[in-house]
Order: C-alpha cells, then sequence, then structure tokens
C-alpha cells in the first residue's frame, strides 16, 4: 500500500472524486451524466474502503495510533452513514474526503503538523487580541453608543463592528466617516485599533506559524544528520571488519563470519 505508485494512484483518485463532487453541484451535467458521475463517485468510495481495510489487516490496532490514519477513517466513514431525512446534511460532507490529499502529499502533510505545533502559540496570541478587543468594545461602546447604537449600542455590538472594522471591510466609508462627522477625533481611535488589531496581531499569527513550521524543518534536518552519521559509521566499521578478515587471510588464520 505505500508503494509510490499504489500512492500516486490514490491520489489521482482523490482529485478524481473532487472534480466529480464538483460536477455533482451542477444541475445540467447531472440531468446528462449524473448516473454516470454516482457509479464513478461509489467505485472511488470502495476503493478507499478496501484501502483502509488493508491497511488496517496490515497494522491492526496501530493503524488507530496514527492520527492522519484516523482522520482517514472518520472521512470515508461518513461517507457509509445513510445520508437521508435528519442526516441529509452528511451528503455534503462527503467534500471531506478531498482532504485525505493532505495525508498523501508529505508537504502538506508538514505544513498541517506545523500548524497544529504552533496552536500553544496561536492560544496565547488568541488571548491577546480577546483582551484588545475587549478593551476597545468598551471604549467604544462608552463613545458612540449614543449616536450610532446600531453599531456600538452594547457590548456585543461593539465587538462585532471592531471584528468588521478588523478586516477592513468598508471600515472608511461605512462606518468611520459617519463616526468622525459627530466625532471629529475618531479617527485616532479608528486607526490605532487598525494598526493594533489588524497588523501587529496579524503578524504575531504569521511569526508563531512560521516558527513551528521551522522549528519542525530543524528537527527533521537533525534527525537526516543523525542518520547520515550513523549509516557513515556504519560503514566505517563494516570497512574496519573487512580489513580485519583480509589481514586474517593473509597470515593465515581463520577469518571471521563475512558481516
Amino acid at each position: 500500500m505505500e508503494h509510490p505508485w499504489i500512492q500516486h494512484f490514490l491520489v489521482f483518485l482523490i482529485l478524481l472524486n473532487a472534480v466529480i463532487l464538483g460536477l455533482e453541484t451542477d444541475h445540467d451535467i447531472m440531468d446528462r451524466i449524473g448516473a454516470e458521475l454516482v457509479l464513478i463517485d461509489h467505485a472511488i468510495l470502495w476503493i478507499f474502503i478496501a484501502e483502509i481495510v488493508i491497511l488496517i489487516t496490515a497494522r491492526g490496532w496501530g493503524y488507530f495510533k496514527d492520527p492522519w490514519c484516523v482522520f482517514d477513517f472518520i472521512v470515508v466513514g461518513i461517507a457509509l452513514i445513510p445520508a437521508s431525512g435528519s442526516l441529509s446534511v452528511l451528503r455534503a460532507l462527503r467534500v471531506l474526503r478531498v482532504l485525505r490529499l493532505i495525508n498523501k502529499v508529505e508537504s502538506m502533510r508538514k505544513v498541517v503538523g506545523g500548524l497544529l505545533g504552533s496552536l500553544p502559540g496561536l492560544g496565547s496570541v488568541f488571548g491577546l487580541i480577546l483582551i484588545i478587543f475587549y478593551v476597545a468594545a468598551v471604549i467604544a461602546t462608552n463613545l458612540f453608543h449614543h449616536d450610532f447604537p446600531q453599531w456600538f449600542g452594547d457590548l456585543g455590538s461593539s465587538a462585532f463592528t471592531l471584528f468588521q472594522i478588523m478586516t477592513l471591510e468598508g471600515w472608511s466609508q461605512e462606518l468611520a466617516r459617519p463616526v468622525m462627522e459627530i466625532f471629529p477625533y475618531a479617527w485616532v481611535f479608528f486607526v490605532l485599533f487598525i494598526l493594533i488589531a489588524t497588523f501587529i496581531i496579524f503578524n504575531l499569527f504569521i511569526a508563531v506559524i512560521v516558527d513551528s513550521i521551522t522549528a519542525d524543518k530543524e528537527q527533521d534536518r537533525k534527525d537526516h544528520d543523525q542518520f547520515n552519521a550513523i549509516e557513515n559509521e556504519l560503514k566505517s566499521v563494516r570497512q574496519e571488519l573487512t580489513q580485519l578478515r583480509q589481514l586474517l587471510q593473509h597470515q593465515g588464520g581463520r577469518p571471521p563470519a563475512q558481516p
């Protein structure tokens, strides 16, 4: 199952399955070749099931110790649940099978691993942005709630409005300028909030993720160097044993067994 040709074939099936799931959203295409697409989709699904069954047979319970294997098991298993009635929403989750491509492509797997490894650091950044949002929401509510209750009427409304400002979506024309017509110096608040929440915090997120990915790559490099060192040492030992064997043969002694 881990042979490169088999893995390439499975990657091709995942991509083909993604295309089919996309085509199934087009009603005109489904009216013409819908039955054929469903048949191919089911065939690909059964190939995925066969892959999982083979791996479980080979690895036993060790299969479920690999988080990526558990992810594949869940994603493929969702497609086996009858998608009717209250479970009809599960039909839309079939597209999650495309995410199996992450497990098949090593570079993607490393990126996701680095992202997951950065979660502790991201938790600290997330806590920091919550504090900034809370402080800014309290200030905005106290300043603007009388004149703009639709945006800053209460703490929740202010937090949602600030989130829109953080995304830079229409913050100037739709929010900042109407507020500045009554509060001319409100631009100071909005500019400071954008600088802190959007640029500084966003760059902190990127820095934590990049640092985690870099640490994983550094660990892989150290493991690779250690493996090369062991391999070179084994070659040196084998060479010394070969020289010793040749020396014993030359002296007429009994050579040791071939290493």
